[in-house]
């Protein structure tokens, strides 16, 4: 085979027409072969003697796209001071673009043969590991461009590729679970008949699945057990070709900006698929452990683990910054996608011990060209001591928003004493972010998410029912801030089951109508049950899959939560771009920018907020009060809205703020009722009647609408 020297960067293997480059990192090494793979397994090792600044070289002009390909590493093993390099092991390309196949569990993919690791396992884990593949990176983009849309316009959709096409009746048998499948028309019409902006994908990079859960017959459904970080997952992909999965999610990506929908990836960099020192080694624990993994300062054997998975990358260490900034480079540039979730994402922040917004990985983002213009989001938490960062990420990112969800669950769930926390959230969370001039749209506010109950599961189960996943109920939370209505579970009483879509009218109208960027999670619009499984990672089947066989119910959950999309697209006043004030604008003696009210309409006193029964809310938006242009430099004025909130279990009157608010008032919504109500005007003093836990939509009208009142 012809071998030319090769380049030390770009990493990877790389394809440009003339031949292959392939280059690999590891500071540890004392030899590296690169080994090439026919279609019968059959292996041809190519010695790497070129290395420049820790990284090996080789550039192979008779090899192209297609061919299968891995590393075998030699140099120390001895665990005890970090060290586990093991030419027994093919190992994966930390940069590999495309991955074929799926582990056995075969005894031969771990590094030792004894418990305490004291001696290597020289049995070969070839033909029972994954094998790295060189793909072309050519595709034809045509007009593709991002939709671009600006944070206060977004409504975020978080989706899994196969829960969210497998059962779709409009898809072919073929395409169900695939990135072909989401890319179908059935699948972009339903998100943009919903109105959402962005798809949040969970993980699509390569992921393994766990030997444990084959053995139960389960599965790691979620895919949070990445090993290829430039990888589309391979079971992903409706088509068999080598390297397929790369077109296909190509091919989706361009479907969906078509329809004006954004493509945000789930990432998971804060940890691999290897685990522990008892876990598999399949790509960076025999390529360098000691560079890529964190370990215990007492015992080099160990691995500092804040993530609950048996290791965390260790962030410190420029190599595996430079990795992940060559892969979210990657996914940003040659794959369009237009921003990123990063799970565990206090992780990352973990320059040393403790958690610093100041450390490396921030830096890098912040400076970036590239990935500091996309959309960044933080699931600002891991499981490490401090790890429970809400509010306190660098002003580029948004965060999910934990204390959103406990809090509006806890109001309409009764809990007492929760009036001014639902309030603070309702209306951006300023006092988790105004501190260093963030604004409402740092807050990504859910109500659920894949972890967790569904929407429909949350109104209908006071406790986790988890016995699918073989852990005898010990795996999810148990703290759900849930309330089944009445009923545990299924059942056919009425008025239970109008309760349940009346709380989940009320819990969808919150969301959506906050200030902050809303995100729903798959099927919620539905309906979508997982029969009170609260931690369904592991269930692939119609547990976790979007049923689309939708009954009434779902049929006007779907309406209803579209229309509240519509409403919030079209005014400006529900996604406002700063904090309120509480203060008037313009004109003396106009209404503040946000007043909250009783429900006699008088303004709300201290003691009002700290009353152990209060439950009942009236919030008034001064649309005439946003202060700030919008993007094009145009002033901004717009509708004034009154949203009315009771939790409690009595009928309560409300009664209509009078003509310093409105001339007239236009009931949009009632979540008390199913139909969809016709916008009947109503006379400022009068009252209005909220039955009991419903919320209601008014819209103010005025004659005199942008000129000076006194």
């Amino acid at each position: 085979m012809r071998t030319w020297t090769g380049k030390p960067y770009p990493l990877g293997a790389t394809y440009d027409g003339s031949g292959t480059n392939f280059a690999l990192f590891s500071e540890v090494a004392e030899g590296v072969d690169l080994v090439l793979l026919d279609d019968a397994g059959r292996e041809t090792r190519v010695p790497m003697t070129e290395i420049d600044r820790s990284a090996w070289h080789i550039c192979l002009p008779d090899v192209g796209p297609g061919q299968r390909y891995g590393y075998r590493v030699r140099g120390p093993f001895d665990p005890a001071a970090g060290h586990r390099c093991n030419p027994a092991k093919l190992l994966l390309d930390p940069y590999a673009t495309a991955i074929e196949g799926q582990l056995d569990h075969h005894e031969s993919l771990y590094g030792h043969r004894f418990a305490d690791g004291a001696e290597p396992n020289t049995l070969d884990s070839a033909g029972h590991t994954m094998l790295s593949v060189v793909t072309d990176r050519g595709f034809d983009w045509g007009d593709d461009k991002p939709p671009g849309h600006a944070y206060g316009e977004s409504v975020i959709y978080e989706g899994h590729v196969r829960g969210l096409t497998r059962t779709h009746p409009a898809l072919p048998e073929e395409l169900r679970g695939t990135y072909a499948g989401i890319a179908h028309p059935a699948i972009i019409g339903h998100l943009t008949g919903l109105g959402v902006t962005a798809l949040e994908l969970m993980p699509v990079h390569q992921f393994v699945q766990d030997g444990h859960l084959a053995e139960k017959g389960l599965s790691n459904y979620w895919g949070y057990n990445t090993i290829g970080f430039f990888a589309p997952h391979n079971a992903y992909a409706a088509g068999g070709g080598r390297g397929e999965q790369v077109t296909e999610f190509k091919q989706m990506v361009k479907a969906l900006h078509a329809a004006g929908i954004e493509v945000i990836l789930d990432v998971v960099y804060n940890h691999t698929a290897e685990g522990n020192g008892k876990g598999p080694v399949l790509a960076f624990k025999g390529i360098d452990n000691s560079a890529y993994y964190r370990l215990s300062d007492q015992d080099r054997s160990q691995y500092y683990d804040t993530t609950g998975t048996g290791n965390s990358l260790l962030m410190r260490h420029p190599n595996v910054l430079q990795l992940i900034m060559d892969s979210l480079r990657y996914w940003v540039q040659e794959m369009h996608v237009d921003g990123f979730r990063f799970d565990l994402a206090a992780t990352l922040a973990r320059q040393f011990h403790e958690v610093d917004r100041l450390s490396a990985f921030f830096d890098v983002i912040q400076q970036d060209p590239v990935i500091s213009r996309v959309k960044l989001i933080a699931e600002p938490w891991d499981l490490g001591e401090g790890g429970y960062q809400v509010g306190n990420f660098p002003p580029l990112w948004s965060e999910w928003n934990g204390r959103y969800r406990d809090a509006v669950r806890d109001y309409w769930r009764g809990r007492e004493g929760t009036l001014g926390e639902f309030a603070s959230r309702i209306t951006g969370s300023a006092d988790l972010y105004e501190h260093d001039r963030r604004r409402p749209l740092a807050s990504v506010n859910f109500v659920t998410a894949h972890d967790g109950f569904t929407l429909r599961d949350l109104v209908s189960y006071d406790r986790k029912h988890n016995d699918a996943n073989g852990e005898e109920g010990r795996d999810g939370e148990d703290d759900n801030r849930s309330w089944n209505c009445g009923a545990e579970g299924e059942t056919d009483d009425p008025g239970v089951l109008a309760l349940r879509e009346r709380q989940q009218r009320n819990l969808m109208t919150t969301l959506i109508l906050s200030q902050g960027i809303p995100m729903i999670s798959h099927g919620d619009e539905l309906g979508r049950t997982q029969g009170g499984n609260n931690n369904a990672y592991c269930q692939d089947n119609p547990t976790a899959w979007i049923g689309w066989d939708l009954d009434e119910s779902g049929e006007r959950l779907l309406d209803f939560t579209s229309r509240l999309i519509r409403l919030r697209r079209r005014h400006p006043v529900l996604r406002r771009r700063r904090f309120f004030s509480g203060r008037a604008v313009g004109h003396t003696g106009l209404p503040a920018d946000v007043e909250w009210l009783r429900p006699d309409a008088s303004p709300m006193e201290e003691e009002d907020w700290t009353l152990p029964h209060a439950g009942t809310l009236t919030m008034f938006l001064n649309g005439e009060a946003i202060t700030e242009p919008d993007r094009y430099g145009n002033r901004v004025t717009d509708d004034s809205f009154l949203l009315m909130f009771n939790n409690t279990g009595a009928a309560v009157d409300f009664h209509l703020p009078g003509s310093r608010f409105a001339t007239r008032w236009t009931l949009l919504f009632d979540t008390a009722t199913t139909d969809t109500p016709d916008e009947r005007e109503l006379k400022p003093g009068g009252s209005l009647r909220l039955e009991p836990h419903s919320t209601v939509v008014l819209r103010s009208d005025r004659e005199d609408r942008g000129r000076p009142r006194p």
